[in-house]
């Protein structure tokens, strides 16, 4: 009973959240180069804000939405009942625990991503592994989405750029301020056969920035 409780408001706080988010940003979703159909992704993304991830979850079709699960630190998600009723039970996100000092093997980040997309999920990652606050408009990628690629190369990596969501929800704010925000899904990637790790990283890399330069022309 207590299960089904949760699971009842949990899609209700869940309808929710994409309406709040749709009313403050009013956000577009730009397909370019890609169609919005039924398969097996990682979207990666650049990330300027803690709302990164809803923003691109709630974006997305329903019939999408349903099947994707956002990758996040559980020491941020987990932090109080509230953030862990969103992260874990209404986004059903993938939590990474980032303290590798403290992280029990069957922890492996990369591995429990895997164990997602093997499941049927697909992904919402952000490969600069920490928020970007400086003025370079991607920071370099950590290694994740290479052995993301290398276990699972059929599946498409998809570069995904958040446009504004940084000036709706400044660091340090809690109150968002509405404005027009964009994500922008570009041409899926794959790893080569044999592909240098810091080749993929920087094609990966290369992809996302040129959504954004394109989002400015």
């Amino acid at each position: 009973m207590l299960k089904r409780l949760v699971e009842a408001a949990a899609a209700i706080a869940g309808h929710g959240l994409v309406l709040f988010v749709r009313m403050v940003t009013a956000p577009r979703a730009i397909w370019a180069g890609i169609e919005p159909i039924p398969r097996k992704r990682v979207y990666f993304a650049n990330h300027t804000s803690n709302a990164d991830f809803p923003l691109v979850w709630a974006v997305l079709p329903a019939f999408l939405r349903s099947r994707t699960r956002p990758v996040a630190a559980s020491d941020y998600w987990l932090k109080n009942r509230l953030r862990a009723f969103f992260g874990r039970d209404v986004l059903n996100a993938v939590l990474i625990n980032r303290d590798r000092d403290n992280r029990d093997p069957e922890e492996d980040p990369v591995q429990r991503m895997i164990a997602a997309l093997d499941e049927g999920s697909s992904l919402i990652i952000f490969p600069e592994g920490m928020r970007n606050l400086t003025e370079d408009p991607l920071l370099e990628f950590k290694t994740g989405l290479y052995h993301l690629a290398m276990a699972r190369p059929d599946v498409d990596l998809v570069p995904t750029w958040i446009d504004n969501l940084n000036s709706v929800l400044p660091k340090g704010e809690i109150v968002p301020v509405p404005l027009i925000c964009t994500v922008t899904f570009g041409r899926p990637i794959h790893i080569a056969p044999g592909e240098d790790r810091d080749i993929f990283l920087s094609r990966a890399h290369a992809a996302l920035v040129a959504l954004n330069k394109g989002s400015e022309e």
